[in-house]
């Protein structure tokens, strides 16, 4: 199955990758995505958090 064109663009930028990179089109490119790991600009929202009560498993009745 041939690959698309958009398969072979820089994630960040658009530009054509370069083997020395791929998948990004510069080390530049390589080092901003990394520092926006690092950054948490990937980070996942999580839903609310529950409550203290009932989250072990056991029973808390007074």
């Amino acid at each position: 199955m041939p690959r698309s064109p958009k398969a072979d663009a820089c994630p960040l930028c658009g530009k054509p990758a370069t083997s020395s990179a791929k998948p990004f089109c510069s080390q530049g490119c390589r080092d901003r995505d990394l520092l926006n790991w690092l950054g948490d600009a990937y980070r996942v929202p999580a839903g609310p958090a529950e409550d203290e009560e009932g989250t072990d498993g056991l029973d808390r009745e007074a």
